[in-house]
C-alpha cells in the first residue's frame, strides 16, 4: 500500500504544477492522503475494464491507511475495529465511485466526509438493538455528551433532569426520552449470567413469566358472566361455594341446608344452561 502511495505522490505531467501544489497542501493535512488527481483523471478516460479495474484497486489500496485512520476515531463504542474498517472501506469505495475529477473539488474534500458519514451512518441506523425514531436517536446522544460533561465537571456529584435539560436546553421531557433511548441501543442475552448482593447467580431468563392457562378462559368468562348474572341468588351462591371456594357437594349441601342430591342438580342445571348459551351456534 505504502509503494503505490508513493506512486500517487508524483506529479510526472508538469502542466499539473498547480494541482499538485493543492495536493501538496492536502497531504501536509491529512498525511495518510495520497495524490490521486491524476489517477482519477485518467480513470475517467478507462472504459470499463481490465484496465479501469486494475487503477480503481490502485486508488483505494492507496486510500486505506486513511480510511483506517477514521475508523479508529470510533473505536470503543461498542463495534469490532475490524468491522469499523470494513464499514469505512465501504465509504471509501462510494467516494471512488461517485467522485467527478472534473468537478474541481479535491478528492480529500469529498472522500473523508463520505466516509464518515458511512460511519455514522453504521452507528445510527445498524447498532441500534431497538429502532427508535432519528430524533430519539440524537436525543440520547445529547443527552449522553452532557452526562459526561456535567460529570467531568462536578465529580461524583449526582445530576438530575434538571441539571441536564439546562446543560443541554432541551426540555425536562426530552431528557427524559434521550436517558430511556439509552437502553435501546445494546440489549443483554437471556443468557446472560446475573448476581445479586447475597452472592446468587440468575440468568435473565429466570424472569420470564410461563404461559398462563387462565388466558385462555378469559373469553369464556366474559361471555358466561351475563348468564351467572341471571341466575337467582341461591344457584349462584352454589355455584360459588362449588367452583371458587372448592366446597364439596356434601359441605354446600350442609351451608345452604338443603341435600347433597339437591346440589348436584342444581350445579348441573347451572352448568348445561351456562354451557349452551357459551358455545357458538353453528
Amino acid at each position: 500500500m505504502h509503494v503505490r502511495s508513493r506512486r500517487f505522490r508524483r506529479c510526472r505531467n508538469p502542466d499539473r504544477k498547480g494541482r499538485a501544489m493543492a495536493a501538496s497542501t492536502a497531504l501536509r493535512r491529512h498525511p495518510d492522503a495520497p495524490d490521486t488527481d491524476a489517477a482519477f483523471l485518467r480513470l475517467a478516460t478507462l472504459p470499463d475494464g481490465p484496465a479501469r479495474k486494475r487503477l480503481r484497486e490502485e486508488i483505494v489500496c492507496g486510500w486505506l491507511p486513511m480510511a483506517n485512520r477514521l475508523a479508529r476515531r470510533y473505536s470503543g463504542r461498542g463495534e469490532t475495529e475490524e468491522d469499523l474498517r470494513q464499514v469505512a472501506a465501504v465509504g471509501l469505495l462510494k467516494a471512488v465511485d461517485r467522485f467527478d475529477a472534473a468537478s474541481g473539488t479535491p478528492f480529500p474534500a469529498y472522500a473523508i466526509p463520505t466516509i464518515l458519514g458511512e460511519l455514522r451512518r453504521h452507528f445510527r441506523d445498524d447498532l441500534w438493538a431497538v429502532h427508535v425514531p432519528r430524533r430519539t436517536q440524537e436525543l440520547r446522544a445529547t443527552v449522553h455528551q452532557a452526562r459526561e460533561q456535567l460529570e467531568f465537571r462536578n465529580g461524583s456529584a449526582a445530576l438530575t433532569i434538571g441539571d441536564l435539560a439546562e446543560h443541554t436546553g432541551l426540555s425536562e421531557e426530552d431528557v427524559v426520552l434521550g436517558l430511556e433511548a439509552q437502553g435501546a441501543y445494546t440489549a443483554l442475552s437471556l443468557e446472560c449470567p446475573m448476581s445479586t448482593d447475597a452472592g446468587h447467580s440468575f440468568h435473565l431468563a429466570d424472569f420470564l413469566g410461563d404461559e398462563d392457562p387462565e388466558l385462555e378462559l378469559v373469553e369464556e368468562r366474559l361471555c358466561a358472566a351475563p348468564v351467572l348474572r341471571a341466575l337467582p341468588q341461591r344457584e349462584r351462591i352454589i355455584l360459588y361455594l362449588r367452583f371458587f371456594r372448592d366446597m364439596t357437594q356434601s359441605q354446600i349441601a350442609e351451608e345452604i341446608g338443603i341435600s347433597q342430591m339437591h346440589v348436584s342438580r342444581i350445579l348441573q342445571r347451572c352448568c348445561r344452561l351456562v354451557r349452551v348459551e357459551v358455545t357458538p351456534r353453528a
